[in-house]
This record gives C-alpha cells, sequence and structure tokens, in this order.
C-alpha cells in the first residue's frame, strides 16, 4: 500500500529537469501535498525505521522543494573550484616541509621554488626561479579583486621579498621561514602589514586549469 501512494510522487518527478520538478510541486495545492503525506505516514509502522526515513526525505520534497535542489554551477565558479583543488592538492603534497632558503626539495624549499613548482607540476606554467623574477609576470590587480591563482606578494624586509598563492577566502599558501609550507591568513597582522602587491598570471600560452583536471592529474 504505501509504495502505491509514493508511486504517483516518483512518476511526478521521473523524467523532469530541476526546475520543472520545482515547479510542479510548487503548482501542487499545499493541502494535497499534506494529505499524501498523512496518508503514507498512517501504514507506516514505528517498528520501520528505515522507511520512516524514507517518508521524511518525500515529505521534504514535497513541503519544501527549493531545499532538495541541486544549485547548478557556472563555468567560472567550476574552474574556481578545481583550482582550488589542485591547490590544495599540491599544499597536502608539501604541508610542513621545512624552509631552506635556496632549497627547492623535500629536504628544504624557499617561498619562490614552492610557487615556481606548484605551477609548474598542477598547471604546466612556467614561472621564474626567484621571487624578483617572478613579481615581473602578469598584471598588477587589487588586493580587494584577489582570485584563486593569484601571486602573492610581501616586503618583509629592506631588500627581501616573499611570495605565495592566493587560494580563497582571505587564505595563500606558501613556504614560510618559521613554519615551513603552510596555509596562512592575508588577515594575519604580520602578512597584512607586510602585503605588497598581487600579480594575476596569463595562461594563454599553457595548459589552463580545466585542461589539467581533463588530463586527470587530480
Amino acid at each position: 500500500m504505501i509504495k502505491i501512494l509514493v508511486l504517483p510522487v516518483i512518476v511526478l518527478l521521473v523524467g523532469c529537469s530541476g526546475a520543472q520538478k520545482l515547479d510542479l510541486v510548487q503548482k501542487t495545492p499545499q493541502s494535497i501535498k499534506k494529505s499524501t503525506v498523512n496518508k503514507v505516514a498512517s501504514k507506516i509502522s514505528e517498528k520501520k525505521p528505515d522507511v520512516k526515513e524514507k517518508l521524511l526525505f518525500v515529505k521534504k520534497i514535497l513541503l519544501n522543494p527549493q531545499e532538495c535542489l541541486v544549485p547548478r554551477l557556472t563555468a567560472e565558479e567550476k574552474s574556481l573550484k578545481r583550482s582550488v583543488a589542485l591547490l590544495e592538492a599540491y599544499l597536502k603534497k608539501w604541508r610542513s616541509v621545512k624552509y631552506r632558503l635556496g632549497g627547492s626539495s623535500r629536504r628544504g624549499i624557499d617561498c619562490s621554488a614552492f610557487v615556481q613548482q606548484a605551477f609548474k607540476r598542477q598547471f604546466n606554467f612556467r614561472l621564474p626561479r626567484n621571487t624578483y623574477g617572478q613579481v615581473k609576470h602578469g598584471k598588477t590587480i587589487p588586493k580587494s579583486k584577489l582570485k584563486t591563482g593569484d601571486l602573492v606578494f610581501f616586503k618583509t624586509s629592506r631588500r627581501v621579498r616573499h611570495v605565495g598563492i592566493y587560494l580563497k577566502d582571505n587564505k595563500f599558501i606558501h613556504a614560510s621561514s618559521s613554519k615551513g609550507v603552510t596555509k596562512s591568513s592575508l588577515n594575519n597582522v604580520y602578512w597584512a602589514k607586510k602585503y605588497w602587491k598581487a600579480k594575476r598570471l596569463s595562461f594563454k600560452s599553457s595548459i589552463f586549469f580545466d585542461e589539467v583536471i581533463r588530463l586527470g592529474r587530480v
């Protein structure tokens, strides 16, 4: 009997797009929705928690269809999500590797080598080995316009420059002289004070993020 009552709901939803499902459910009078749910509920025994759980899901679809729709991502949002995944995967491989000036291996690595290797291995994009060379690439952008993959630069002393890769939510990944490879916040008092500029690279001559995904790198 339960299957017979639930069947119309399934038939209603199968073969429709997300927008069509929402439209169909929204046009159904609330009294009919509640009546259908109540009929199903009356047939369910407390000794069948698995069936009861299914009922709650059906009830949610009927009475609150908006909550059941999976939001559609734009091409830019998909690219952003994939880019973050690539950078986080790289961070995971290198996290806590100690800082070593001039280093470029797991025995120790400096900030510019970390950035250079991240872009070469994850995005097949070549950058100069040192920070002064890297800062000459790309277009300067305001801090408020930062996007995943942008390079962020800092003046840590009169002559020393530091570089990292912007991730999201004001976070960037880098090889810190005190913590090694890590993730830090631009809102941190130290980094906020030392912030210098940001650069956005051009990937026209390289494999871009989505292409890297297609090739199965992540």
